[in-house]
Parts: structure tokens; sequence; C-alpha cells
């Protein structure tokens, strides 16, 4: 670690390129071995099994080579192989050992044909999610390849944002939190791959550091700091050209901030249908710190994880030179909320009973400038609860008809979160995020 923390920050663009990004060389022999994997897993894997036999419908490669973030000296590949045989997400969940255990032998079949050594992990679970092996080059010294290799249900049969009943199903599932991410690797990687490339060299800067200081803990994974450094570069600069010791100050500064961190992203999946919304709802209402995946919404990444020793060496790097300027005074980090959800307020409300409309039904809804939460309960009356109007600059709530005569407004901006003021017949209760 010394070597970075011995780093001047205005030096640190030159200590990517010298020390981080892998050479020509090296992705040239990586994309080989990528390509002779894929080549085994469409041709030869499943060859052996008695009709009918499996086919792979497409194999997706993600991880740090498939993103454009890989490390000199070592990288990983996630091979996501989606196979006809899985007909949903629980069929995956099912059958996905039986797959693995073929894939294994015939890996060890295989090996020999190839100019690269296999060496294959084995998995301590009793229905692991993934195969993992390392391949080395026979020729070049120090030089690996981490494989993930998993088996996936092909749950987007399109590209492009994924309809709404995809979540839906994967909601009805009832799974642990990230269970079937593998389903979702491509939109994983679409996510990081399609930024600039001084980003992705942000993110090989700060998956450097989070690579040296520590073994053995249970630290977030290397994807929540991804995320922190695309949502760090979003909110805080969106130039192309920006200067690396502000954008890893500032990733910096999110960790230590990790208690208050609630990150999230509707590219994929939105607020539209009434049970993403809900599951969204309970989602951002755990406890913090929360990134959401951008492509499932089932997992919060790094959740149970030690984000307190992460912090701390965190705070322990924003003194060292790498996080200097000329004259030995801290680089500023860019103005950044640490909280995706203060800016845009979520709101849980009975909707207003109107002819035609069903009774009892909720929906969400958002305001980019509100600051609080509130869910109005069931007056004895019966009314059905309040109106959400947004507005650009104002979240105003109404009490509709039918229900006690109420004339009176609550607005909530960006700086203050009042409570709703109505009869003691209609309680509600207001949280501010």
């Amino acid at each position: 670690m010394m070597d970075l923390y011995q780093t001047p920050a205005r030096k640190l663009d030159k200590f990517v390129f010298d020390v981080l990004q892998p050479d020509s060389t090296f992705l040239r022999q990586a994309g080989q071995a990528i390509d002779t994997i894929c080549e085994f897993l469409k041709t030869n894997c499943f060859a052996d099994r008695p009709p009918p036999r499996i086919k792979v419908d497409r194999i997706v490669k993600g991880g740090s080579l498939g993103k454009g973030t890989s490390l000199k000296g070592g990288s990983d590949a996630d091979l996501v192989v989606f196979l006809d045989c899985f007909k949903g997400y629980n069929d995956q969940e099912t059958n996905r050992a039986g797959i693995i255990q073929e894939i294994r032998r015939m890996l060890e079949k295989c090996q020999q044909q190839w100019h690269f050594e296999v060496i294959i992990e084995t998995s301590r679970w009793p229905n692991p999610r993934v195969l993992s092996f390392q391949m080395r080059s026979k020729t070049t010294v120090n030089e690996s390849i981490d494989f993930d290799m998993l088996p996936a249900y092909n749950a987007l049969r399109s590209r492009g944002k994924p309809h709404s009943q995809v979540y839906v199903e994967l909601i009805n599932c009832y799974s642990r939190g990230g269970e079937f991410s593998t389903c979702f690797t491509e939109l994983q990687r679409d996510f990081v791959v399609e930024r600039c490339t001084k980003l992705k060299s942000l993110i090989r800067l700060v998956k450097y550091w989070y690579k040296q200081w520590i073994l053995g803990e249970s630290l977030p994974p290397k994807y929540a700091l991804e995320l922190l450094s695309v949502y760090a570069w979003e909110r805080g600069s969106r130039d192309r050209a920006f200067k690396m010791a502000e954008g890893f100050r500032t990733v910096l500064e999110l960790i230590r901030q990790y208690k208050k961190l609630c990150i999230y992203w509707t590219i994929n999946y939105d607020f539209e249908d009434e049970l993403v919304a809900g599951f969204l709802n309970k989602q951002l209402r755990k406890p913090r710190p929360i990134i959401l995946d951008p492509a499932d919404p089932m997992g919060i990444v790094g959740e149970g994880s030690r984000w307190d020793l992460l912090a701390r060496e965190a705070e322990h790097c924003c003194h060292q030179q790498c996080c200097m300027d000329l004259y030995g005074v801290s680089v500023q980090p860019w103005d950044v909320l640490v909280s995706a959800a203060s800016p845009q307020c979520l709101i849980v409300a009975p909707l207003t009973q109107k002819p035609g409309a069903s009774r009892g039904r909720c929906q969400l809804f958002t305001d980019p400038q509100c600051l609080c939460s509130c869910q109005p309960e069931q007056s004895p009356q019966g009314s059905s609860g309040f109106e959400i109007h947004t507005r650009a600059e104002v979240c105003l709530v109404t009490a509709p008809e039918p229900g006690p005569v109420y004339t009176g407004t609550s607005t909530y901006t960006r700086n203050q979160a009042v409570a709703i003021q109505q009869p003691r017949e209609q309680p509600s209760s207001c949280t501010v995020l």
C-alpha cells in the first residue's frame, strides 16, 4: 500500500497507467483464455449427456475483464452460462449443483488439450452457485485469471430495459437477497462498461486500494466499491477529464459515511409497477448502509459486511500524500449527497376512492425535492386516504373526499419536513429519511 500512499495526488493518473492498467499482451492472452472456455462450454461441456442434450443459449462475460476494469498481474472474469434446461428462477436453484458438477468433470477432462494450467477450487457449499477456477499461462510468469462460472436461468429475453414482469417474477420467488443476481450479469456489466475511460481508471484505483490492506475479513464486495465510484462521479462531476485525486477522495468520503448510505438507480427497474414499488420501498427502509444493485433490486450490495473496517482505513488514507495537494492541504471531495433517497421522497398512500376503482389499493409516489416519507392510516370513517400531487419544488398533500372536511396542506422541501396537519379522526405517521 505504501506505493499508493506515497504517491502525490497530482500523479495518481500516472500511477494508474504505470502500476494498475494491464498491458495489451495480458489482455490478448486473457481474451484467448476466455474464448477457449466459451468454446468448451458450447461444444464439449454437455456432449456426453444423454438426450435431450442441454443447450447453451448464450454466455455473458462479466467481472473486471468484462467491464474493462481489470488490474495488472491478475484479473477476474465471470462467465454466466444461460442454459435452456432452466425454466425459471426456482429451477435454477434446484438443479444448478448437478450442472456445476458436470461442468467440473468435463473441465478436468479437457484441460490437457489447452495451453493453460487449470486449478479448480473445491466448494464447501452443498448447493454451490458457482464453479471457481484459475487459469495460469504455461509461458508467462505471474499472470493469471480467476474464473467464476455460473449457470443461470435466461430471465432477460431481449436487450434494453427489462419488462417489469421480470422483476415481479423475481420478487414472487421470495429468494434471499442477490440469490439470482447471476441472471442479471449482462445489466451489471453494461452499467459499468458504458462509462468513460477515466471513471474506469478510478474504479481500478479504488479496487487496488481495497485489495491491498486486509485479507480474511468479511469486507463489502468489490462490486460495492464500483457502484460507489459510479455514484460519486454521477453526482459530483460527470466531467470526463476529472481530477483523479478528487474522485478517489470522494469515494473514500462515501465509505467513511457508510452509516448514512442509501443509494439506488432506476435504469432497469423503477416505481411504475405496484408490486415492484412496494418491494423497493421496503428495501429502502432497511438499516443502512443500503446500496441497491442497479440490475437486481433483491440485492443490497455489501449487506452485513464489515464496513467499519473499510471506513477506518479510508479515514487513514485521507491523510496520506495521495489525498494531499502540493501544499499539504487535503484534497476536497466533490459535493455529493451520501443518500440518493434524500433528494427523492418515497410516499406510500392509499389512492383516492373513485368510480370504478378498487378499495384498499396502494400506490407509491415520488417527488425529486421531497425529504419526507409519509404513510397515512385508514380513518374510522372509512376515508380512502390522501391524494398526492407532485411538483418540481414541493410535494403537496391534501385530503380528498370522502372523509372529514379538510382544507389545509403540508409542504415538504429539500431543507425541511413538516408533519401533516389533519383532524384527529385521520391519523398518520411521518418519518424523515
